[in-house]
């Protein structure tokens, strides 16, 4: 059967993540395989690059299914487009190798977070920035973030309940942190990433600029292995996944 890729971005608001969930219909691959449904007469099992989490958002997120469907691919992206709600859309469509896995053929991820720094929201980025009102001290963030880079066990980084992941190690490519105006921009770029974690990175350093923690107590915080030893958790609002390289 053919191996189908596909290209998507979704704003994650009105959403519980992108895995199918027991207690809930409110996912993206809920509503994409159901679409799909439609369009196909079969049923599929769409496998996305990274399950994201409720509330974030995604620029270019891939995933692939395959399908006996011998529909031409464009207008399987028009049919899909013309079915999906309005805050889910596919951006590019193609076939691949059989044995390409979106999620295990991948080689990094990236994740931007983005902080509206100021004492007020913007009207029209409310559901897709952060608003932190504190000062923030931009030099010694990027300072304590470049303890996080490479590879390490984020234990401590982790969402605090999930038990599911055998293994914690992961590497950091990079991680920038840049500023426009009132907003800052984090990039996280990985071989992959655990639940929650860029989040719980993003709360961390949030609390250095702050002048809370140094630079160096990220290091700390790696070596403890323990969720409380971290920051809070950034909200979900101002992550969004941009971009995952094959």
């Amino acid at each position: 059967m053919p191996n189908i890729q596909i290209t998507l971005e979704y704003e994650g608001t009105n959403y519980d993540g992108w895995q199918r969930q027991k207690n809930t219909r409110r996912t993206i691959q809920e509503i994409v395989e159901t679409v799909l449904f439609k369009i196909l007469r079969e049923k599929v099992k769409v496998i996305s690059a990274g399950r994201t989490d409720a509330g974030v958002h995604a620029k270019a997120q891939t995933a692939n299914f395959s399908s006996e469907n011998k529909i031409p691919l464009l207008k399987l992206q028009y049919s899909l487009n013309s079915l999906l709600p309005e805050d889910i859309k596919v951006t590019a469509i193609r076939q691949v190798a059989p044995d390409f896995h979106s999620r295990f053929s991948a080689v990094s991820k990236t994740y931007r977070y983005t902080i509206l720094n100021r004492d007020y929201p913007s009207v029209f980025l409310r559901k897709h920035v952060y608003l932190c009102a504190y000062t923030l001290n931009i030099k010694l963030m990027q300072e304590a973030a470049g303890y996080l880079v490479g590879e390490h066990d984020f234990t401590s980084f982790k969402n605090g309940n999930d038990a599911q992941e055998k293994s914690c190690v992961r590497k950091i490519k990079s991680i920038k942190i840049k500023t426009q105006g009132d907003y800052i921009y984090m990039d996280f770029t990985a071989n992959g990433f655990l639940r929650n974690m860029v989040r719980n990175l993003v709360g961390t350093l949030i609390e250095v600029g702050r002048h809370k923690l140094k630079p160096v107590k990220v290091k700390e915080i790696l070596l403890a292995k323990n969720r409380k030893s971290a920051g809070p958790t950034a909200p979900a609002c101002g992550l969004c996944l941009i971009h995952v390289k094959y």
